[in-house]
């Protein structure tokens, strides 16, 4: 099936400025970028050179079927948050339910411009059946955390890999050892371990408030570092660390590797008052960044247009700098480094050979006036906003269109989800 888009306003993370162009896509794939008026005929989405066509947001860390529990212990830090308000509401979950909340994440992201998303969570078959029926690009893992059930759950992750890995093209599976104050030693080791014997990657949670690290019983006999290094996660094939907000100045290089991204959550770690990571320093540093909402119970939206646009500015005000990430910066975090991180490698631009993962944005608005191909990036991240969004693409089919969802039945979804929230909490 092929799909032409006209006279749109194409812009990546590798453009030197927008450009208006035409671009086909032929099933999964963008086939041809060219010029306006390169394709004179066929049925086409009319751009007519006030629609921006931009690469889909990738949500590179996350807990979709948290969207059941949005709005749980409110105003509480991260600790006592999960032991006290969502660690005993999760006990109530299943896996019917897990699909559920996963759909209605499914959603808001679309509606938002999102085509891929991270996900650690449990029930992860049933998040992957969700993704792939929605249409989804996903990144998932098992979330595996320490006890007498931890071989357990990586033999579920492991099962999770050998039965989703490359499903439809849509579906990367990590591994994913929840924290080191959560994960111990061994276990850390047994998950490097069958990262490498499987080509897998791994999402972890990475210093993400102070008392991570203390938490941890390894923190009396070495640094975070030291920890990645002895346990082998250290050289894992591709290393996702989430939050990363404690991570000392002068430690970043460490972390400046070609398999290692740090999923920077601005939103949820000031929400949870967690602090604000030193981006700017990790990006001196080597560091590659992207950029993740965290789950709807910490955050409490899916909206990467909140989150890029918060990236930005709070670099710059507790920096005291306006030079700092700039709107190019923090669109590349939030399209191209993300799929990479979660190995999708020929997404995240607009080009030849590249999957057709995009989101069409009306220019045509009073926000907007004043644009050109030189300053499109920070019309969209400091003035634009996901009511913006008119169409989101993934693998060349439309599942979001002008407030409709193609291959989701919404009514249905909500009324679902609210029966499931209703018992969670009751």
């Amino acid at each position: 099936m092929q799909n032409l888009y006209r006279d749109v306003i194409v812009w990546d993370g590798e453009s030197k400025g927008a450009r208006r162009c035409d671009v086909r896509t032929e099933g999964a794939e963008i086939v041809a970028v060219e010029p306006a008026g390169t394709f004179r005929y066929g049925s086409a989405y009319e751009g007519r050179g006030k629609t921006a066509l931009l690469p889909g947001f990738v949500n590179a860390h996350g807990h979709a079927a948290m969207t059941l529990l949005r709005g749980l212990g409110e105003e509480l830090p991260l600790m006592e948050w999960l032991e006290q308000r969502i660690w005993p509401v999760e006990n109530r979950l299943n896996g019917d339910r897990v699909y559920t909340g996963t759909q209605l994440a499914v959603m808001e992201m679309l509606s938002t411009g999102t085509t891929c998303f991270a996900d650690m969570y449990f029930f992860m078959d049933r998040v992957a059946e969700a993704a792939l029926a929605c249409g989804m690009r996903a990144g998932l893992c098992r979330g595996i955390v320490g006890g007498a059930d931890g071989a357990e759950k990586l033999a579920e992750n492991l099962k999770l890999a050998k039965d989703y890995n490359g499903a439809q093209g849509l579906v990367s599976v990590q591994l994913g050892p929840h924290a080191p104050y959560t994960v111990p030693f061994e276990l850390m080791k047994d998950i490097a371990d069958a990262a490498k014997e499987n080509d897998l990657a791994v999402q972890l949670h990475w210093l993400e408030t102070t008392r991570d690290w203390p938490l941890s019983e390894s923190s009396k006999s070495m640094t975070p570092e030291e920890f990645l290094e002895k346990t082998g996660i250290y050289g894992v094939k591709q290393l996702l660390l989430a939050h990363c907000v404690w991570i000392e100045k002068e430690r970043l290089p460490f972390y400046a590797q070609p398999n290692i991204t740090v999923a920077h959550n601005p939103k949820s770690n000031w929400k949870l008052g967690s602090g604000t990571a030193p981006v700017v320093d990790m990006q001196r540093a080597g560091v590659k960044v992207a950029i993740g909402s965290d789950g709807a119970s910490s955050n409490n939206r899916l909206d990467m247009w909140d989150e890029l646009r918060f990236a930005a500015l709070a670099q710059k005000g507790a920096n005291m700098d306006p030079t700092l990430l700039s709107a190019e910066e923090a669109l590349r975090m939030a399209t191209v480094n993300g799929a990479l991180a979660l190995g999708f490698e020929k997404t995240g631009l607009i080009k030849e050979g590249y999957t057709a993962d995009f989101m069409l944005i009306d220019l045509d608005q009073p926000q907007y006036v004043g644009w050109d191909f030189e300053n499109l990036p920070g019309y969209l991240v400091y003035a634009g906003s996901s009511a913006d969004v008119r169409t989101t693409v993934v693998a060349g089919e439309t599942l979001y269109h002008m407030g409709a969802f193609t291959k989701m039945d919404a009514e249905k979804i909500m009324a679902e989800a609210a029966s499931v929230r209703k018992y969670l909490t009751a």
